[in-house]
């Protein structure tokens, strides 16, 4: 049997704000390869776990391991192998999202970032747009930039923050297709926050669900609608938050 090696590891994660409390005690580990969806509704704790597995945010408390090395310590050499990508970030607006994507391949030191580019940009279908400036862009055509932006430096940790947002459901199941090769590809290990539960329940191995700060509930889709006896995720995440 393979030894299964965790990727990510989070202890006892706390961020207060003053006197109130965005995540309490936050504990799970990602192993590596795997898919996970992160679930909660606004204000669950979401996007400052995944600000604080970034960086830009310093925990009240609690610790982030990845690649078996404390994160805090060793900031600058993981971040070079993550990334992430969320379509409520902006690229500099007057630049074309070929010259957006070399300033990004050059900040990851990506070897021959030309190269890099055109295989993205094939994969991704960016052709008829590459060397349009962002702000000409559709909401669609900017969400499939910002992936490829996040995929510039084949990184091995990925955080997604709702990554078919403002995509048309034939585009979003092309994406999704498009992350779970990705990962089978490289083995990669992928955080994928988002408010579409059928979604994660058809591309995530395993989910972690967050309610008003905190870890209420994880496991695969399988093992969740088994456990609280229901027939889909949306019902689970619906019936662990009204219980909370």
């Amino acid at each position: 049997m393979t030894e299964k090696v965790s990727a990510v590891i989070v202890e006892k994660l706390s961020k207060s704000f003053g006197s109130f409390t965005a995540v309490r005690d936050l504990s799970f580990s990602l192993e590596k390869g795997s898919l996970t969806g992160l679930l909660g509704g606004n204000g669950a704790g979401k996007t400052t776990t995944i600000s604080m597995l970034l960086g830009l945010l310093k925990p009240s408390s609690g610790g982030i391991t990845i690649f078996g090395d404390p994160f805090h310590q060793n900031r600058e050499k993981i971040l070079s192998r993550m990334n992430f990508c969320s379509p409520y970030v902006d690229l500099p607006q007057r630049l074309t999202v070929r010259e957006n994507l070399s300033v990004f391949a050059r900040l990851y030191q990506v070897f021959d970032p030309m190269q890099r580019i055109e295989e993205l940009a094939g994969e991704f279908k960016l052709g008829d747009f590459i060397d349009k400036p962002v702000r000409r862009l559709s909401s669609g055509q900017k969400t499939r930039v910002t992936l490829v932006k996040a995929l510039i430096n084949k990184p091995e940790f990925l955080l997604l923050d709702e990554p078919t947002a403002s995509l048309s459901p034939d585009v979003s199941i092309w994406i999704r297709e498009r992350l779970k090769s990705y990962r089978d590809r490289t083995g990669a290990t992928i955080l994928f926050a988002s408010h579409d539960m059928r979604e994660v329940e058809m591309l995530c191995d395993r989910v972690l669900i967050m309610n008003q700060g905190s870890l209420i509930d994880q496991g695969s889709p399988g093992e969740l609608m088994e456990r609280h006896q229901r027939e889909s995720l949306e019902e689970v995440f619906l019936s662990v938050s009204e219980e909370k």
